[in-house]
């Protein structure tokens, strides 16, 4: 199968390509500034990976330009020639939520918190529309908290388990907001992501939370991490203040429409940690 990736200088981007041609597909990779000029009547399959993904990112038209102007035209672009696509969402569409219920993908509790966020929600809700008149599939993937190997060039907005371990290689200590007991996220590792692209293909259009509907709190990270490591510091900080109020206490994926269709079994944070760091 010739698959099209774009993001493909990105994290998830990066590890799609690496797992899709471990599986012998044909990839073309593409990133930003994207090339339109390519062989459409060949390629039998696209993985819409690249976006601007930073949550502080303040630029609304580099927003709506890159995360939902453009997606809206790759995916004419891949009606026109009956290719089926599967894009990347983001949990953060939900904003605040207190268990998996307000997590699920026909929840009325929706509440973006920030810029990118908000470029995701009208994302869906466009594409919602789409179904029945696209001639082919169409997928969104609302991925929750990723993390895994090939994001540490992401700096300050890679994930936890990547920062946390730098900062305890590189400096002895991991930095970490007050309260991040209370602070619970849904981590999924990145080939897990890969693994629901690949077993979703050809299944039925459709927006699907990709989480494993499991919690770990920030602060057991940082424990496991400083236990695996040794002679580490936790230091715990106040939060900055442009963090307070976009900033999600809970997130856990109401998995049931996914696991409907396809069986996964998925990685546990805690095991990455002691087995693969």
């Amino acid at each position: 199968m010739k698959i099209l990736i774009t993001g493909s200088n990105g994290f998830i981007g990066k590890n799609m390509i690496k797992y899709f041609k471990k599986l012998g597909h044909d990839i073309i990779g593409m990133d930003w500034p994207f090339n339109w000029a390519l062989p459409w009547d060949s390629i039998d399959h696209v993985i819409h990976c690249g976006a601007v993904s930073s949550t502080t990112e303040r630029n609304a038209d580099k927003l709506y330009d890159r995360n939902y102007k453009f997606t809206i035209e790759l995916v004419a672009r891949c009606a026109k020639n009956k290719i089926p696509i599967q894009y990347s969402s983001s949990a953060s569409v939900y904003g605040f939520g207190k268990s998996p219920e307000d997590f699920k993908e026909g929840s009325n509790n929706k509440s973006p918190m920030n810029g990118y966020a908000w470029s995701k929600f009208y994302l869906d809700k466009y594409m919602t529309h789409l179904y029945g008149e696209f001639g082919t599939k169409i997928q969104g993937f609302r991925y929750f908290n990723v993390y895994g190997p090939m994001e540490e060039h992401k700096g300050d907005q890679a994930s936890p388990v990547t920062k946390f371990y730098d900062q305890a290689i590189n400096q002895k200590y991991i930095k970490l907001f007050k309260n991040s007991d209370r602070y619970v996220r849904d981590f999924i590792h990145v080939e897990d992501i890969c693994k629901v692209h690949e077993k979703m293909i050809g299944k039925p259009s459709g927006i699907y939370n990709v989480g494993t509907g499991i919690t770990t709190s920030f602060e057991t990270i940082a424990l496991a991490i400083a236990d695996k490591l040794g002679e580490v510091e936790i230091d715990y900080v106040v939060m900055p203040e442009e963090l307070k109020g976009q900033y999600q206490d809970y997130t856990c994926a109401h998995t049931g429409k996914l696991q409907n269709l396809i069986d996964m079994s998925f990685k546990k944070v805690e095991d990455y940690i002691n087995y693969e760091l």
